[in-house]
Protein backbone atom coordinates (compact mmCIF):
# COMPACT_ATOMS: atom_id res chain seq x y z
CA UNK A 1 0.00 0.00 0.00
CA UNK A 2 1.30 3.41 -0.94
CA UNK A 3 -0.19 6.79 -0.09
CA UNK A 4 0.64 9.99 -1.95
CA UNK A 5 -0.48 13.31 -0.46
CA UNK A 6 -0.30 16.55 -2.41
CA UNK A 7 -1.91 19.98 -2.66
CA UNK A 8 0.09 21.80 -0.02
CA UNK A 9 1.44 25.29 -0.44
CA UNK A 10 1.53 28.84 0.86
CA UNK A 11 -1.83 30.43 1.65
CA UNK A 12 -2.86 33.62 3.43
CA UNK A 13 -4.77 33.51 6.72
CA UNK A 14 -8.45 32.99 6.03
CA UNK A 15 -7.70 31.15 2.81
CA UNK A 16 -8.48 27.61 1.71
CA UNK A 17 -6.64 24.55 0.46
CA UNK A 18 -7.72 21.09 -0.61
CA UNK A 19 -5.31 18.24 0.04
CA UNK A 20 -5.82 15.08 -2.05
CA UNK A 21 -4.28 11.75 -1.09
CA UNK A 22 -4.13 8.89 -3.57
CA UNK A 23 -3.90 5.35 -2.26
CA UNK A 24 -2.85 2.18 -4.00
CA UNK A 25 -4.40 -1.18 -3.21
CA UNK A 26 -7.69 -2.85 -4.03
CA UNK A 27 -8.94 -2.90 -0.42
CA UNK A 28 -8.89 0.88 0.06
CA UNK A 29 -12.61 1.06 0.81
CA UNK A 30 -12.34 -1.47 3.68
CA UNK A 31 -10.34 0.81 5.95
CA UNK A 32 -10.75 4.08 7.77
CA UNK A 33 -8.54 6.92 6.59
CA UNK A 34 -7.05 9.80 8.51
CA UNK A 35 -5.11 13.01 8.28
CA UNK A 36 -2.42 14.06 10.74
CA UNK A 37 -0.08 17.02 10.88
CA UNK A 38 3.26 17.87 12.40
CA UNK A 39 4.56 21.37 13.01
CA UNK A 40 8.27 22.09 13.57
CA UNK A 41 9.34 20.99 17.02
CA UNK A 42 5.95 19.45 17.73
CA UNK A 43 4.64 15.91 17.87
CA UNK A 44 2.44 14.57 15.11
CA UNK A 45 -1.18 15.32 15.91
CA UNK A 46 -4.51 14.01 14.74
CA UNK A 47 -6.54 16.20 12.40
CA UNK A 48 -9.43 14.18 10.97
CA UNK A 49 -10.59 10.65 10.22
CA UNK A 50 -13.31 9.00 8.16
CA UNK A 51 -14.60 5.45 8.54
CA UNK A 52 -14.86 3.13 5.56
CA UNK A 53 -17.48 4.06 2.98
CA UNK A 54 -17.94 7.57 1.74
CA UNK A 55 -20.48 9.33 3.95
CA UNK A 56 -19.47 7.30 7.00
CA UNK A 57 -18.53 8.42 10.49
CA UNK A 58 -16.14 11.34 10.80
CA UNK A 59 -13.95 12.58 13.64
CA UNK A 60 -12.15 15.90 13.90
CA UNK A 61 -9.68 17.50 16.25
CA UNK A 62 -11.30 20.33 18.18
CA UNK A 63 -8.84 22.78 16.64
CA UNK A 64 -10.15 22.16 13.10
CA UNK A 65 -13.81 21.32 13.75
CA UNK A 66 -16.08 23.45 11.58
CA UNK A 67 -13.21 24.50 9.31
CA UNK A 68 -11.87 21.23 7.87
CA UNK A 69 -13.77 18.47 6.07
CA UNK A 70 -12.52 14.98 5.31
CA UNK A 71 -14.03 13.00 2.46
CA UNK A 72 -13.23 10.02 0.28
CA UNK A 73 -13.93 8.68 -3.20
CA UNK A 74 -13.56 4.92 -3.03
CA UNK A 75 -13.98 4.53 -6.79
CA UNK A 76 -10.81 6.59 -7.26
CA UNK A 77 -8.95 5.41 -4.12
CA UNK A 78 -8.78 9.03 -2.99
CA UNK A 79 -9.19 10.78 0.35
CA UNK A 80 -9.38 14.56 0.65
CA UNK A 81 -8.94 17.19 3.32
CA UNK A 82 -10.77 20.43 2.58
CA UNK A 83 -9.33 23.22 4.73
CA UNK A 84 -11.10 26.56 5.09
CA UNK A 85 -10.54 29.65 7.25
CA UNK A 86 -6.91 28.70 7.61
CA UNK A 87 -4.90 30.11 10.48
CA UNK A 88 -1.14 30.51 10.95
CA UNK A 89 -1.30 27.76 13.60
CA UNK A 90 -2.44 25.34 10.88
CA UNK A 91 1.07 25.53 9.40
CA UNK A 92 2.50 22.01 9.37
CA UNK A 93 3.35 19.02 7.24
CA UNK A 94 0.12 17.14 6.60
CA UNK A 95 0.09 13.36 6.31
CA UNK A 96 -2.62 11.01 5.13
CA UNK A 97 -2.73 7.55 6.67
CA UNK A 98 -4.67 4.30 6.41
CA UNK A 99 -5.99 2.79 9.61
CA UNK A 100 -5.64 -0.87 10.58
CA UNK A 101 -9.42 -1.24 10.69
CA UNK A 102 -12.63 0.37 9.49
CA UNK A 103 -13.54 2.62 12.42
CA UNK A 104 -12.40 6.18 13.08
CA UNK A 105 -9.82 6.94 15.74
CA UNK A 106 -7.23 9.61 16.62
CA UNK A 107 -4.36 7.37 17.74
CA UNK A 108 -1.53 7.38 15.17
CA UNK A 109 -0.39 3.96 16.45
CA UNK A 110 -3.58 2.52 14.95
CA UNK A 111 -2.55 3.61 11.44
CA UNK A 112 -0.13 1.34 9.61
CA UNK A 113 0.36 3.07 6.26
CA UNK A 114 1.50 6.69 5.86
CA UNK A 115 2.05 9.05 2.97
CA UNK A 116 5.14 11.20 2.64
CA UNK A 117 3.49 14.44 3.75
CA UNK A 118 2.75 17.76 2.10
CA UNK A 119 3.73 21.17 3.51
CA UNK A 120 1.02 23.70 4.32
CA UNK A 121 2.14 27.19 5.27
CA UNK A 122 -0.37 29.82 6.38
CA UNK A 123 1.20 33.25 6.39
CA UNK A 124 0.62 36.76 5.15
Amino acid sequence: VQLQASGGGLVQPGGSLRLPCEASGRTFSSYAMGWFRQAPGEEREFVAALSKWSGGTTMYADSVKGRFTISRDDAKNMVYLEMNSLKPEDTAIYYCARKKDAVVGPNPAEYNYWGQGTQVTVSS
